[in-house]
């Protein structure tokens, strides 16, 4: 039966684990201190490898971007210790002492442990009240999301949350078990989802949020460049985003038409030109002088890629709709940047 002809299309949070080897799924959530270069990164995921069991990690990052530090830590534990299940609001996800309830109306507690010291968190967040916060995909047909190809897919359930909580993190120096308190009021962020039979080969992935300032209405920005590979062939890059400003969405996920798109990718920077049906963009993501953390990204037949995360890229996107005014808006720290690649960087450390 054709995907047309299927049930509704699953929820977006709703876990896709089969409960079979050659799986790997992901939960995640950021919020980024709106006035500092400040931001939190979480992560819950499945690991189902093709030979051995099946196991839940848990993933915390804390970049400072005034002291240029990060604390980051993962756990890893069976799978049998942990819970993915779907609600009716989203899905709730349970791994040791981590609670996370995935919904535009959450909450989420726990902690983790590293060789600094442990941190602890308890957030709760709310969907913005803006039309910039619904659900989307930057797939733009359900065969991406639900067929065999790409092999990793991507949703972003909550484009657009508001965060209140706080952090608790061991201080860089000073004495063992000293730590800071976070106060996460009124910070801005998102939560996303995604899952595969393997993690992509290559990518460059960002976001951002433009609140509503001087009259102008709230914006964000989602998009990604990528190679996958084909019959143990590399593709060239292709690229996709989507832009929202008030009640506007502009749509540049025409990943094939190649003569349309230009994405330069360093080991820090981004930038990205696109044509779509009724606009172009421009887009810079750069976190050059912003602190990056390395994790390490299994795939389910053990290959190893790793991503180099930062929450605090500086960014500026141009749009230029067809017969109406272009816009620009820019971010100092607010940009979700992660840049996966297969060769490691011998000056950070692995996660």
């Amino acid at each position: 039966m054709s995907l047309l002809g299927r049930a509704a299309e699953p929820p977006a949070n709703t876990p896709r684990f089969p409960g079979a080897p050659g799986h790997v799924e992901s939960y995640f959530l950021r919020a980024n201190d709106p006035t500092r270069p400040r931001a939190l990164w979480l992560k819950a995921t499945i690991l189902a490898p093709l030979d051995g069991p099946p196991v839940a990690e848990t993933w915390l990052i804390w970049f400072d971007g005034e002291a240029n530090r990060t604390f980051a830590a993962k756990r890893t534990l069976p799978l049998d210790a942990a819970m993915f299940r779907a609600t009716s609001a989203g899905a709730d996800v349970r791994i040791a002492d981590w609670a996370l309830r995935l919904g535009d109306d959450g909450a989420g507690k726990g902690s983790l442990d590293s060789t600094q010291g442990t941190a602890t968190f308890e957030l709760g967040w709310r969907r913005a009240e803006s039309a910039v916060a619904a659900p989307l995909s930057i797939f733009p047909w359900r065969v991406l999301r639900e067929g065999p190809f790409p092999k990793s897919k991507l949703l972003t359930p909550e484009p657009y949350l508001v965060f209140s909580g706080s952090l608790s993190v061991p201080l860089q120096s000073g004495t063992l078990g000293e730590r800071e308190t976070v106060t996460l009021d009124g910070w801005i962020g998102m939560q996303g989802h995604n899952w595969g039979k393997e993690h992509a080969f290559e990518y460059a992935w960002g976001q951002c949020l433009f609140p509503a300032a001087g009259g102008e209405p709230a914006a964000m920005v989602e998009a990604f460049t990528g190679r996958v590979r084909v019959a143990g062939q590399t593709s060239p890059r292709l690229s996709a985003a989507i832009v929202r400003r008030g009640e506007r969405e502009y749509r540049f996920d025409r990943v094939f038409d190649f003569w349309k798109q230009e994405a330069h990718v360093t080991s820090t920077r981004w930038t990205l030109r696109l044509a779509g049906p009724d606009a172009e963009l421009r887009l810079r993501m750069d976190a050059t002088t912003r602190p990056f953390a390395c994790l390490g990204y299994e795939s389910p037949d053990h290959t190893l890629a790793y991503c180099f995360n930062s929450k605090l890229a500086e960014v500026l996107l141009e749009v230029q709709p067809r017969g109406e005014s272009a816009f620009t808006c820019r971010s100092a720290h607010g940009g979700a940047l992660e840049l996966l690649r297969r060769e490691r960087d011998s000056r950070l450390t692995v996660i």
